[in-house]
């Protein structure tokens, strides 16, 4: 009788520590949208912001990244001419709601001037935005592991002649 109270006690321990973990890891996830709430939406420049400034960082000078992403240069390219940046831009970040980052993107490339052509959203989302000289790119997965990674491709826009 003893040795049953004893793995009941137990049980009862794991399972309290489980919920009591998955609580704590759920308050600590942060999700773009709520920092965005309330945040002034700064004007583009030519050099990317400085990190912590508004509510993101631009890259490839009009393409506005949350700062809660992590920029993974080994992974990326960039393109630059006079007159011109172009490239494939890779960002990452734990626990972070992918509703909400879609949510950034359709809000702050159309405060920028970006039209949203279409968007996909499913397993992996994706958006198409462009400017009357360059189109953008944006791909958001979610991985098992939690791990969120974006992938934004801005090149120009060439119209091919028949």
């Amino acid at each position: 009788m003893m040795r049953k109270n004893i793995f009941h006690w137990k049980s009862v321990m794991v399972l309290l520590s489980v919920v009591l973990l998955g609580l704590a890891w759920m308050g600590c996830s942060t999700t773009v949208k709520e920092r965005q709430r309330g945040q002034p939406v700064t004007e583009a420049t030519g050099e990317a912001k400085a990190e912590g400034e508004g509510m993101g960082k631009y890259y490839l000078d009009d393409v506005r990244i949350p700062n809660e992403l992590n920029y993974k240069p080994s992974k990326s390219f960039v393109y630059e001419t006079a007159k011109f940046k172009a490239g494939i831009l890779y960002f990452t970040k734990w626990r972070l709601d992918v509703s909400s980052l879609i949510d950034f993107f359709t809000y702050n490339m159309e405060k920028d001037n970006w039209k949203l052509v279409n968007s996909f959203k499913g397993k992996e989302s994706f958006l198409n935005f462009s400017k009357p000289d360059k189109t953008c790119f944006v791909k958001i997965k979610e991985k098992w592991t939690g791990t969120t990674i974006v992938e934004i491709q801005v090149g120009p826009l060439g119209e091919k002649k028949m």
